[in-house]
């Protein structure tokens, strides 16, 4: 009897920047349903998950460059407006969709999907989360993305505070589960590189003010004047007039025009994963990148020198062992991490982090087994529950007050001609040109 050849389990992920496309394409691949016991290959044999890649179209809509640098491939990749990606959602047939958006964007798809797939029992199973830290508006976030299959947690704390959150309110708690951030992985590291090399890994929104991003960089490049011997490089997310997750006003690459840096301070873009192969020292005010950096234990700071304040994110890492200033570094000091805290944030540096999904495939895997098929989408907000709140976030993508797409939603029967595509980059251009040289002159009037 010839063996069956397995079916290959199909994937779609939705994105709305860079780092979310990142964070939804790496999680897919971790949580991927494997093929059925009745198709399974022989031992040995793998079957790679086929991978939709959809971005949802807007401000931080990731460019060609983004996308390479982000490296992460699928085998189809398209622009679409919520009205399209519903469509594609109602005439294809997924066993995981991955929503990696904002929280907004969540509930709005959410309430779509629910139009669109109605009491459909054959559908994807739905999983959304957050893309790093959880710093802020944790309890709004978390209620936009509630109405997901799973809501995935990168950390113990973070599913402990989630589940606080869903049953503070009276809302089912139960597709919380914990993972850990999909990203994190590389060579441990083992000891100084020659040079020694100390990263700053920049934000592009903490922190906001020109006195303290200045601050910053002046302190960055007198660290390399004052160590001729190091290489010292300004780790940077994108490029002038490209957006990310966060909206960048003041871009460090202007900042920096003003100053004289040594020849051993340097920008880079890229990989982050690639700049940590050869870092020695990472310092970051409260970036993704440190946790990174801790799993491979790399020494780590997180700045202390504006603060250790909410509006900058650093406030996550009070007990961490990792608060510092630059005053400390250019000293000689070397934070030492606290192993409870690192192990509570999902950094699983001692080698467990190949099991960190086994819990979220299961559940998987248990869903697209359940007898009788999925459920119907359920989102906490409805029209009785947030009927002043609910209706705004869904004609934002819009989408009327039952999910369905109003009539005239962008591009929702047709693709855009050359006309259009012409006016929407002209458009994209004069927002980021609002936001990086109009925003911060009518601010700095607006403090006169």
């Amino acid at each position: 009897m010839p063996v069956s050849t397995p079916k290959r389990p199909r994937i779609a992920v939705l994105a709305d920047s860079d780092t979310r496309w990142k964070w939804g394409a790496l999680t897919a691949d971790r949580i991927a349903p494997g093929p059925s016991m009745e198709t399974a290959p022989r031992e040995g044999a793998q079957v790679r998950p086929l991978l939709d890649g959809f971005l949802l179209r807007g401000r931080a809509t990731p460019t060609p460059r983004q996308l390479e640098e982000v490296g992460v491939r699928a085998d189809s990749l398209r622009e679409v407006t919520a009205a399209e990606f519903l469509r594609a959602m109602a005439e294809e047939s997924y066993d995981l969709l991955v929503l990696s958006l904002v929280g907004g964007g969540v509930q709005a798809m959410l309430h779509g999907l629910q139009h669109v797939w109605g009491n459909r029992t054959e559908r994807p199973v739905v999983v959304t989360g957050y893309v790093g830290v959880v710093y802020e508006k944790l309890a709004d976030g978390l209620l936009l993305r509630h109405g997901a299959d799973l809501v995935l947690a990168n950390s113990r704390q973070d599913a402990d505070r989630f589940r606080a959150v869903y049953e503070g309110v009276g809302a089912d708690a139960s597709a919380v589960t914990e993972v850990a951030l999909p990203f994190l992985g590389g060579a441990p590291y083992e000891g100084q590189h020659d040079p020694c090399t100390v990263v700053f890994a920049a934000q592009p929104s903490v922190p906001e003010s020109r006195k303290d991003r200045t601050y910053l960089l002046n302190r960055l490049v007198q660290h390399a004047r004052r160590h001729p011997e190091r290489e010292v490089l300004l780790k940077l997310r994108s490029k002038p007039g490209e957006h990310t997750t966060h909206i960048e006003e003041l871009p460090y690459q202007k900042l920096v025009q003003r100053l004289d840096p040594p020849a051993n301070f340097r920008l880079v873009y890229g990989n982050m994963g690639e700049v940590l192969d050869r870092t020695d020292l990472l310092v970051t005010v409260s970036s993704t990148a440190a946790l990174e950096s801790l799993h491979r234990r790399i020494p780590t700071v997180v700045l202390t020198d504006l603060g250790i304040r909410e509006s900058l994110g650093n406030h996550h890492f009070v007990g961490s062992g990792c608060l510092a200033s630059w005053d400390q570094l250019d000293a000689g000091h070397r934070p030492v991490p606290d192993e409870e805290w690192v192990s509570r944030q999902g950094v699983a540096a001692d080698g467990s982090y190949d099991s960190a999904f086994d819990a979220a495939r299961g559940r998987i895997a248990g869903l697209l087994d359940r007898p009788g098929g999925l459920p119907p989408l359920a989102p906490y907000y409805t029209p009785v529950t947030a009927p002043g709140y609910l209706p705004g976030i869904l004609a934002r993508h819009h989408l009327g007050p039952d999910g369905a797409p109003l009539p005239g939603a962008p591009a929702a029967d047709k693709d855009p001609g050359p006309v259009r595509q012409i006016v929407r980059r002209a458009a994209r251009g004069a927002y980021r040109h609002g936001v990086q040289r109009v925003a911060p002159v009518i601010r700095r009037m607006g403090e006169l």
